[in-house]
């Protein structure tokens, strides 16, 4: 079992219940998914982009990367409707524990200039994090990168709010800015 799994049953839970004032352990907010996305404009003009962005995402998450296609033509940036623009993946269960924890205590440290991550909610406690480099990974052979891409990280919780959805996320080692 993932190391923050086990301590979000063992004992986040306590004290979210405490901390939030729930009755009910299933009340509290829980981690649900985590979808990480690789926006690849530039491969309209070169498509093998799409392939060092699908295997960049691949090794940084150990899963299988899904292409992501344009929904619309738009002429001015010479996009087709089809035309594969980028690469997602979304982790559950114990491949996003493990890659939550792994992102929180190995890569982001590694982001230079490192100050914690601005709180970006949606509403509804669901957290969105971007990423200038995919190099900060250490998966990432940076021999092997032709260029350096950047990416999405979105957490997506079960909780209702903004507030319950940030006390988790900073139980679980998500370090904020003051």
């Amino acid at each position: 079992m993932a190391r923050l799994k086990k301590y979000y049953e063992k004992e986040l839970v306590l004290v979210l219940m405490k901390e939030l004032e729930l009755k009910n352990p299933m009340q509290t907010p829980r981690l649900q998914k985590i979808v990480l996305n690789m926006g690849l404009g530039e491969a309209v003009a070169n498509p093998k982009a799409i392939d060092a962005g699908k295997d960049a995402i691949e090794t940084i998450t150990g899963q299988k990367a899904v292409v992501t296609k344009a929904k619309k033509s738009i002429a001015t940036y010479k996009l087709r409707q089809g035309l594969p623009i980028g690469v997602t993946v979304t982790l559950r269960r114990e491949r996003m524990w493990e890659f939550l924890d792994r992102f929180v205590n190995i890569a982001l440290p590694r982001v230079r200039d490192f100050r914690g991550i601005q709180s970006k909610f949606d509403g509804q406690g669901n957290c969105s994090i971007g990423v200038k480099e995919h190099i900060i990974f250490p998966e990432v052979n940076y021999d092997k990168v032709d260029k350096i891409r950047g990416l999405n990280v979105s957490l997506v919780t079960s909780a209702q709010t903004d507030a319950q959805g940030k006390a988790l996320l900073k139980h679980l080692g998500v370090p904020f800015r003051k």
